[in-house]
């Protein structure tokens, strides 16, 4: 089951136990239940005197384990395997489990033990992922610690491949897919300040106070991402105070499957890359205040004065100088049925959601790199694909091309302008295009619709207070200054050509010292 690597790591993470945990399985007599068992086993091996196993359980889903602190009334349990992406949830679960703090603030930690339901009601949530889903442990490990920390929340994780009749029933066509109490409580990537936040209803206004009343910050920067991150390292290794509000720290790279092209780190994957970032800004000492949205920038009255940032919990920040890298976002496609269809057959994430279109047909909107990768990662999962691109030839680079039309289970329509995602019985069943040169209408059958068309800038709050251009990028010159004094910008929202890791990450390093700079003579 885990190669000697993964065993030495494993008992490595292991020495860390010291409470004592049960585990209790509920096995059957299929594949996946020996190789639950085996790895069950391999797990006792490794800390016998700490972790004790049973295979007495009679939980209805099979294979299935619950994981519990002896003595303790938790409620946890893993459906199906947790390897791939997941097996570090495993492993994070069996440390705090066995009593290794996690690395969470310690307000977290006491928000989420004071969660409480209503009266005659339980917080009992079960969470649906796929072991290729790189935004699925995000979730897992949320939920897992809240059952762990708070014997009121009870979680169940379910590796949708093992339990496909459930899936199936659920019309789950997304992961991560989230449940409370049997009714859909999110779809996506949350952290677990998000998922408190929705069951504290009181969290927002603490929270909007709690920053209000922060003292000026010398260099604020709006958005997590790569350029954020980068110039708040180059800032804050000047001595001076900073803060980061970013709505998911990582940005887009939290989205990213691999990543291959970032000078001195061969290969990584996305979200290592996203937590390698933040470690690193958060040993300098920044104040990043994560899950924040910008609503409204409040310029300074003059170059010494301080620039109001306003975010969408009503809560106020104020800076001398203010980095704007707030990103981009995955653009709609913008025909009827998107909306209404998302997460129930239009997806935008192949790598996440591919694998619950296993043997079915899709199709992919989209000929650049990020479409021509996604529909070569399909093909070997699905049993069709179908590539529509508007213009009349795909524009991603020759060697995807090439890879692309030696598959045999994939058809390509350029000139096509999709018109309609249609569906039935609340999911996709097809899509239409025009043939633009004729004008001819098509329909093609198929169950899931992935959207691959390019990026939005996240700028629309800016309008009226900086320069945009005609796309929404926020205008800026060679050394990342806006059309407003103090203020200036980084990364994917901007003008800077070529929408890249390492350029955005030069880009935020490049405001930083602008930033500075303005700072030393105003």
């Amino acid at each position: 089951m885990l190669d000697d690597t993964l065993k030495s790591q494993l008992a490595a993470y292991l020495e860390r136990v010291t409470l004592p945990i049960e585990i209790v399985a509920s096995l059957g007599d299929d594949g996946n239940s020996v190789e639950m068992r085996d790895l069950l086993q391999t797990i006792q091996s490794l800390r016998a005197d700490k972790i004790n196993v049973s295979y007495n359980g009679q939980d209805e889903r099979k294979p299935s384990f619950s994981l519990q602190r002896a003595g303790t009334a938790t409620s946890l349990r893993f459906a199906g395997l947790p390897l791939g992406h997941e097996f570090t949830s495993l492993v994070l679960a069996l440390l705090w489990t066995g009593g290794h703090p996690p690395k969470v603030e310690p307000d977290l930690i006491e928000q989420i033990k004071g969660l409480s339901p209503a009266e005659g009601q339980e917080f009992n949530f079960e969470v649906y992922m796929s072991l290729t889903c790189h935004n699925c442990p995000d979730v897992v490990q949320a939920l897992s610690l809240m059952a762990i920390l708070n014997p009121k929340v009870k979680t169940t994780v379910i590796e949708g491949g093992a339990f496909q009749p459930e899936v199936n029933a659920r019309e789950i066509m997304a992961v991560p897919s989230i449940y409370l109490n049997g009714a859909l409580f999110g779809n996506g990537r949350m952290l677990v300040e998000e998922i408190v936040a929705k069951l504290d209803t009181g969290a927002a206004d603490k929270d909007a106070a709690k920053l209000s009343a922060k003292d000026p910050f010398d260099v604020l920067i709006v958005g997590g991402g790569p350029a954020g991150a980068a110039a708040a390292v180059y800032a804050a290794r000047k001595g001076i105070r900073v803060g980061v509000a970013a709505e998911r720290f990582g940005g887009q790279t939290n989205d990213t499957m691999a990543i291959e092209n970032y000078i001195s780190v061969q290969e990584t994957d996305g979200p290592k890359f996203a937590a390698a970032i933040e470690a690193q800004t958060r040993s300098y000492g920044v104040d990043i205040m994560n899950l924040q949205r910008a609503d409204k920038i409040v310029p300074a009255a003059d170059a010494g004065g301080l620039t109001e940032v306003v975010l969408a919990n009503g809560g106020t920040l104020k800076a001398k100088t203010v980095i704007l890298s707030t990103g981009a976002r995955w653009r709609n496609v913008n025909v009827p049925g998107e909306a209404e269809y998302k997460n129930k057959g239009v997806a935008y994430c192949p790598h996440c959601d591919g694998p619950l279109f296993k043997g079915k047909r899709t199709a992919v909107i989209g000929g650049g790199n990020s479409g021509i990768e996604a529909a070569i990662d399909l093909a070997g999962i699905v049993a069709h694909v179908t590539v529509i691109e508007f213009a009349d030839q795909l524009k991603a680079d020759a060697v995807l091309v090439n890879k692309l039309n030696s598959l045999p289970n994939v058809t390509v329509h350029t000139n096509a302008q999709t018109t309609e995602i249609t569906g039935a019985d609340g999911k996709v069943n097809g899509l239409s295009y025009k043939d633009r040169p004729t004008g001819v209408e098509h329909h093609i059958a198929l169950e899931g619709v992935f959207v691959q068309i390019g990026l939005v800038p996240n700028t629309e709050f800016l309008k009226g207070v900086v320069e945009l251009s005609k796309f929404g990028e926020i205008v800026v010159d060679a050394k990342g200054h806006t059309s407003v004094p103090g203020i200036f910008a980084a990364g994917d929202c901007t003008t800077v050509p070529f929408k890249q890791i390492v350029i955005a990450a030069g880009d935020g390093a490049k405001a930083a010292l602008s930033a500075f700079d303005h700072l030393i003579r105003h």
